[in-house]
């Protein structure tokens, strides 16, 4: 084995009720209600916002997977990049923010 994660593995997804499967059953059902049927937001906007999730939660089984289904669902690579772009700014001002926690103790302690 090459890498810790392998894309193959990915195929085996479907393979998580082996041990639980009214559970994988439940999630499955849950999952392709929610991502794959337009709704309020289109299937298009739903793999762009799962393609910026993945690459925040730094899965690259959810990258690849949703690289595809962005493809697939008509967005382009711009639009993938931007997407993916938007969760790096977010996770940029979700730390930066609570840097408003440090300062509010270091008034505390030394101002």
């Amino acid at each position: 084995m090459s890498n810790y994660y392998e894309s193959e593995d990915l195929k085996k997804f479907g393979d998580i009720g082996q041990h639980a499967k009214a559970l994988a059953d439940d999630f499955f059902r849950y999952y392709g209600n929610v991502t794959g049927t337009d709704g309020a937001l289109s299937k298009r906007e739903k793999a762009l916002i799962a393609l910026a999730v993945s690459h925040a939660q730094k899965c690259p089984y959810c990258i690849d997977a949703y690289t595809t289904q962005c493809l697939e669902t008509g967005a382009n690579p711009e639009q993938m990049m931007e997407a993916v772009h938007v969760a790096a700014v977010m996770q940029a001002g979700i730390t930066l923010v609570h840097s408003v926690q440090m300062q509010n103790h270091l008034k505390k302690m030394v101002l």
